[in-house]
């Protein structure tokens, strides 16, 4: 059907061509134009304007092709579910996929795009670990934030943790919670600073007191456990883990 279209398109549009120059010719001449001829001239162009309609109506090849491949996949056996469709952002539970200096430009990226002042990673500390082929990293931003992390035996990033010092009677928030939206944003590539704040959200930090010694809520996205905790008298925690 695609190709009838395209040929009455073709057609159409090569008779209009001509019968319009025809017509140009006879008014230079002071000849008179046949009824006829202009009627003609208007069935051409009908008949180019439903040849583009209709080509611009049907759909093309190309979805019909990947609507076979698909039909191929499902009669060879292949299950598709919501999982084949996930973002790049899914995780398994080897880790973060990033090696720590992946990791402090992904979170000085997210500094930088947000214009998040004071918390850009200059250099991490790496530590060394007891456990053979695994380490440790540190950074700290000031005596009240600090951030920790963990590797695996691959030495990509496998937890991150944030330690905030503080009197825990008050509420979370502050440079605290700002350092806690750009660490989600770091393990999320395709996530805002909305998104963020609904992680956030989720946990409980934003809805609720959290100035209690109890405070432990934890929320999963994409592969990644965030929680949120209060320790001792003075001190709060946040961190990411892959989600087992």
């Amino acid at each position: 059907m695609q190709y009838l279209f395209t040929i009455l398109f073709i057609l159409g549009f090569m008779a209009f061509f001509v019968f319009i120059v025809l017509m140009v010719l006879s008014i230079r001449k002071h000849n008179r134009i046949p009824i006829k001829h202009v009627l003609l001239t208007a069935a051409c162009f009908a008949i180019a304007s439903i040849g583009m309609y209709g080509m611009l109506a049907l759909p093309s090849n190309t979805p019909q092709s990947s609507g076979t491949e698909h039909t191929e996949k499902q009669e060879s056996g292949a299950v598709t579910t919501e999982e084949d469709h996930a973002p790049l952002t899914q995780t398994n539970a080897s880790g973060f996929h990033m090696t720590t200096e992946e990791f402090k430009n992904k979170f000085n990226g997210a500094v930088g795009k947000y214009r998040l002042n004071g918390l850009s990673i200059t250099r991490l500390n790496m530590k060394d670990s007891s456990e053979q082929g695994t380490g440790a990293f540190e950074y700290v931003f000031n005596d009240k934030l600090r951030l920790v992390g963990t590797l695996n035996s691959d030495q990509k990033v496998q937890e991150v943790r944030f330690y905030g010092t503080g009197d825990v009677s008050e509420p979370t928030g502050g440079i605290f919670l700002t350092a806690i939206a750009t660490l989600i944003l770091t393990t999320n590539n395709e996530y805002t600073y909305n998104d963020a704040q609904n992680v956030i959200q989720d946990i409980g930090i934003l809805d609720r007191d959290v100035s209690q010694s109890n405070f432990d809520e934890a929320t999963v996205r994409n592969g990644f456990e965030y929680r949120f905790s209060v320790q001792d008298h003075d001190q709060s925690t946040f961190e990411i883990t892959v989600a087992k």
